[in-house]
């Protein structure tokens, strides 16, 4: 059996349930890349996939993550695991996905290389199911490491087949995402994903910045936490540095030493303050002038 997880904190859960239950052991395998953002237009040629670099490039400039570009190829991933299903006719894959856009446009991104496999491949997708967390209280998880090793048990009876139709409708789903080339995916419910602009987050990031600087670990933090749709930090910093370009954040620091060292404001405010005070001083000004001139007028005609 070959597990495929989406998202590294999936399969250190994963993992964990090995111990548990013995027959879900086999190897783990992580598609790594988020399809939800970026360009995906051409995706599976050397050109497409090019392109989707250069694009990372430019998002995680002066993250932690700057080092990752082109340290790994899903392509690569596939490729092996195709060759592996090739030798062993027996072998079955396990496909782990939670209610998100992350894991489900992996999917979408996964399922047209893998559909000369039909009747080898099974889906395990937690689609608005319940679950029991620490506390004994039941949760509908969106992130399959949001589960308690132990619910993998009851989690792994969901696994079903992926149906021919799936293999034929899934890969024109992504065609056409492709196609639309978004920034920003989302998803709706279900396995329907939407093409957003690359401004869609910055609502978030506004409502938790303020005319106060702070830490630009802060800010993230605070979108994160209060985001009902996820995406990466990366991303959101990103979006803040053109924020800046905009004129609707300001910035104290240097990008370039690091996100421990910026800090950032939402400058809305103080510019409507200085504007509203800048139009007072002009209107206060006209009027004194006005009055003096009339003063004036007078004071001559007596």
């Amino acid at each position: 059996m070959i597990h495929i997880a989406f998202e590294q904190p999936n399969i250190e859960t994963l993992q964990k349930s090995f111990e548990l239950d013995q027959t879900l052991q086999g190897e783990i395998i992580e598609i790594k890349d988020d399809y939800a953002v970026g360009s995906i237009k051409n995706i599976y040629t050397d050109e497409g996939h090019n392109s989707r670099l250069e694009w990372w490039q430019k998002i995680l400039e002066f993250s932690p993550y700057s080092n990752t570009i082109g340290s790994f190829d899903d392509r690569a991933t596939v490729q092996t695991l195709k060759e592996k299903l090739n030798q062993t006719p027996s072998e079955e894959v396990w496909i782990w996905m939670g209610q998100n856009q992350h894991d489900v446009c992996s999917y979408y991104w996964l399922m047209g290389q893998l559909k000369d496999y039909q009747g080898r491949i099974h889906v395990l997708y937690l689609n608005n199911l319940p679950f029991i967390n620490e506390k004994g209280n039941i949760f509908y998880p969106t992130h399959l490491y949001q589960i308690q090793p132990k619910e993998f048990l009851k989690a792994k009876k969901l696994a079903r087949l992926i149906t021919p139709s799936e293999f034929e409708i899934d890969p024109d789903e992504w065609n056409k995402l492709s196609e639309e080339n978004a920034t920003v995916r989302i998803l709706e419910g279900g396995k329907k994903i939407v093409s957003k602009e690359e401004s869609f987050y910055d609502k978030n990031i506004l409502n938790v910045t303020t005319s106060e600087f702070q830490k630009l670990n802060k800010v993230l933090h605070n979108a994160l936490a209060k985001m009902p749709i996820q995406t990466g930090d990366a991303f959101l910093a990103w979006r803040i540095r053109e924020l800046i370009q905009l004129g609707k954040l300001e910035i104290k620091g240097d990008w370039s030493k690091g996100w421990k060292e910026v800090e950032i404001s939402h400058v809305c405010i103080k510019y409507i303050c200085i504007h509203f005070f800048t139009l007072s001083m002009v209107v206060v000004l006209r009027i004194n002038f006005i009055t003096r001139y009339r003063h004036d007028r007078l004071y001559h005609k007596q």
